[in-house]
């Protein structure tokens, strides 16, 4: 025996054995499977059907093969040869780089497109019409594994024509499925007309419910039984698929399937009958499916890039709220260096003003409130400062109970102005609290002590789980015995911030206080700030018990 193309060897994927053959081996073992292989045949990828019988070939099949090579059709696959001298027989024929019509279903690729599915139909019954009106009269065996997909997205019918192989061959039950009923009972393996207008219905309920053949059957015991059940002839309804059509899906589709499904072979339509009905069927017959399908994936790209830029404006709309709250939480310089993974270094401050401000008998009046209520008045009020530090030149460091803590010159210096701008927002915290008024407790007042002071500090990122800006130094301790030491009402400033409002920055008018005793510091010199030069009215009036020392705390 010999190839049509006289090939004297074959280099096979079991064996290592060289040959000057056209036809050579593919390395690749993922391309293997039990019942087909892949060959480069004139440098083209081919695939062969195996076969596990050994058939003697005549003269008239040789020219039968011959003719079947010359067979040339856009929707028949080429037949390129038989390799006989290779231990298995193979049938070779052009391979189809999108696979067959079965595994596109399987993995719903397109198929659920009308126009896709009706073109593919369409396809499928001119490569009938094609070998019904050729030598070889019908295919026997059509079925979705056998209709391939090329790169045009073109049917190929393949595997047909090869009868006297086909009759010897061992046929698995699961490729019965698509054999029309009078050819199961006579075991007809060549085929009639009939019989694949039969088989081209089950492959539209296939494409139509987009699943594989009878409904994605699996187990072998359903499948012996849907053969039983069709191999019977006294059933007054014949056993058929069911049938899923979308809404989308024109119904005289479904009835043509059934048509063509028909327990009598004589009842069903010619299969140049059912392409012409399918073309009435599809609005744009005479496009082509590629072109098509390169529409689709243009408006899909299109939508997409649409989906893109819309995902990228959310994305950039949520990274502005989260910089946002991140900036709320740390310094932007630091925030931006944690964001890059940088290390934050601890930097020292030469000469920076701290601020510390407390709610004046805080104690007693939570005690009037619910724990709720405390919150409420707490997030009220120091919403309201919030407000006032965006338009000052300070960093709010933390708030710890009703303690509320103030820096300016850290992180950004400011030269000299840090003083001033502590100063202005003491002020205007002290008009806010004369208007604040609690919710449930109309007749209480709320009143700040404050502190300030001003000195050298070091700042500094302290954490990675939830970190926290933090500043360190005797200036920060001094700063919140200012507050401590304060009144109700007053801005209690220490002598180094005297010195920056009165003679560096000028301006502002302060009021000595007299030696106080500091805990931790001994007896230091202090002043209250009273307002700016020219004001008609200052905070308060000092009395005598603010000129006094009091207990150190």
């Amino acid at each position: 025996m010999r190839s049509l193309e006289a090939n004297k060897s074959l280099k096979s994927l079991q064996s290592s054995q060289s040959g000057s053959t056209k036809l050579t081996s593919m390395d690749d073992k993922k391309l293997e499977t039990e019942n087909y292989a892949h060959f480069l045949y004139n440098r083209e990828v081919v695939f062969a059907i195996k076969y596990q019988v050994r058939v003697r070939i005549f003269n008239e099949d040789f020219v039968l093969l011959r003719k079947i090579r010359q067979l040339d059709h856009d929707n028949l696959n080429k037949f390129c040869g038989l390799c006989v001298d290779a231990p298995i027989l193979y049938a070779i024929w052009k391979h189809c780089q999108r696979g067959s019509l079965k595994d596109l279903i399987a993995k719903e690729q397109y198929v659920g497109d009308s126009f896709v599915m009706f073109t593919l139909m369409r396809d499928i019954a001119s490569g009938l019409i094609a070998l019904h009106g050729s030598f070889i009269g019908a295919h026997g065996m059509l079925s979705s594994e056998n209709c391939l997909i090329n790169d045009r997205w073109q049917v190929k019918i393949s595997d047909f024509g090869l009868n006297m192989i086909r009759e010897s061959q061992p046929m698995s039950k699961r490729k019965l499925l698509w054999t029309a009923p009078e050819l199961l009972r006579e075991n007809n393996r060549k085929g009639t007309k009939e019989g694949d207008v039969y088989s081209f219905a089950i492959i539209c309920c296939e494409l139509v419910n987009r699943e594989t053949v009878w409904n994605g059957v699996e187990r072998e015991d359903d499948v012996d039984e849907i053969i039983y059940r069709l191999r019977r002839t006294n059933t007054a309804i014949p056993h058929r698929p069911q049938l899923h059509p979308r809404e989308e899906i024109n119904q005289n589709l479904i009835h043509l399937i059934r048509d063509c499904w028909s327990e009598i072979p004589t009842e069903r339509p010619r299969i140049d009958q059912v392409r012409t009905m399918l073309k009435q069927m599809v609005r744009d017959g005479s496009q082509n499916l590629m072109d098509y399908v390169f529409g689709m994936l243009e408006q899909y790209a299109s939508s997409l890039e649409q989906e893109v830029e819309e995902r990228t404006r959310e994305l950039v709309e949520e990274k502005r709220k989260s910089d946002i709250l991140l900036y709320r939480m740390l310094p932007k310089q630091v925030a931006d260096k944690l964001k890059l993974g940088e290390f934050v270094e601890p930097e020292q401050f030469s000469a920076a003003t701290i601020f510390f401000s407390d709610v004046v008998s805080f104690t007693t009046l939570a005690s009037k409130c619910s724990p709720l209520q405390v919150v409420n008045l707490l997030n009220g009020l120091y919403t309201a400062f919030d407000g006032i530090i965006d338009s000052h030149d300070v960093y709010k460091v933390e708030t710890i109970g009703d303690g509320y803590l103030v820096c300016s010159g850290i992180p950004r210096k400011n030269g000299n102005d840090h003083a001033k701008e502590i100063s202005e927002l003491a002020f205007a915290f002290l008009r806010t609290v004369s208007t604040f008024r609690v919710d449930h407790l109309p007749n209480e007042r709320v009143n700040l002590r404050i502190g300030i002071h001003t000195g050298p500090a070091v700042a500094g990122v302290v954490g990675l789980t939830m970190p926290r800006y933090c500043l360190f130094g005797d200036t920060v301790n001094t700063a919140s015995r200012m507050e401590s030491n304060g009144r109700p009402g007053r801005i209690h400033i220490s002598t180094t911030t005297n010195h920056y409002l009165t003679n560096i920055i000028g301006g502002y008018v302060t009021e000595p206080r007299g030696e106080v005793i500091i805990k931790g510091k001994g007896v230091m010199e202090t002043f209250w700030l009273l307002g700016h030069s020219g004001d008609s009215h200052y905070l308060g009036a000092v009395s005598s018990d603010d000129r006094g020392s009091p207990e150190p705390m």
